[in-house]
């Protein structure tokens, strides 16, 4: 184990398809958590219904978000059904150092881009009961149009191929099993060795470990 971890903060990655969840558990976990802080991305898309500038997301234009990955400002970048989305570097590594645990909310592409350059990152792929639990969720859901929720859908399989690429699965068949599991994933990392030896740094020197 080594004695001088970078950071004293934990890094969680949650991934989805569209759909399936995420959103939903990822608000209640912060509820549970409030010690735990979301990470709120760049995109280029449009707000939704209800969506506020730096609550949800960032939404800055195309030219703006190229500009910002030119100069290496993101963690991590991606192009998702036509729209660019991306974590600022800075931010993420400013609050770790300080001793903040950070949840992103990212694609598969992300959370691959995210491994490389924090491979202790805590990552959990959430998926639906069934496409056809997807799809009708989507449409419940009432904010998108039917051609975007086709392509969703069509997505949604690729997507969830690279689930065995994450650490942890939860299968969001049942809301409050689904949100239990993740909480206990954010408890037992918070638990592992380098992360109690910055954070309880006294001790462990007194202990001699």
């Amino acid at each position: 184990m080594s004695k001088n971890p970078t950071t004293s903060g934990s890094l969680f990655l949650v991934s989805a398809p569209s759909g399936a969840g995420k959103s939903s558990l990822v608000n209640a976990l912060l509820k549970l958590e409030p010690s735990l802080q979301l990470s709120i991305s760049f995109t280029t898309r449009a707000p939704r219904p209800g969506e506020q500038n730096g609550r949800e997301y960032h939404f800055i234009t195309i030219e703006d978000f190229l500009q910002r990955k030119n100069h290496s400002e993101f963690l991590e970048f991606a192009e998702v059904h036509g729209n660019y989305y991306g974590t600022s570097k800075i931010l993420i590594q400013e609050a770790m150092q300080a001793g903040t645990d950070i949840l992103l909310e990212i694609d598969w592409q992300g959370a691959q881009q995210v491994k490389k350059q924090f491979p202790d990152v805590a990552s959990v792929f959430i998926l639906p009961p069934s496409l056809e639990a997807l799809n009708e969720r989507l449409n419940k859901r009432g904010q998108d149009s039917q051609e975007v929720i086709s392509r969703r859908i069509l997505a949604a399989g690729g997507e969830i191929a690279h689930a065995p690429e994450f650490e942890y699965v939860i299968i969001n068949q049942d809301f409050e099993l689904a949100l239990s599991e993740l909480s206990a994933i954010v408890k037992a990392t918070r638990c592992r060795t380098s992360q109690q030896s910055v954070r309880n740094a006294a001790l462990f020197a007194q202990l001699g470990i």
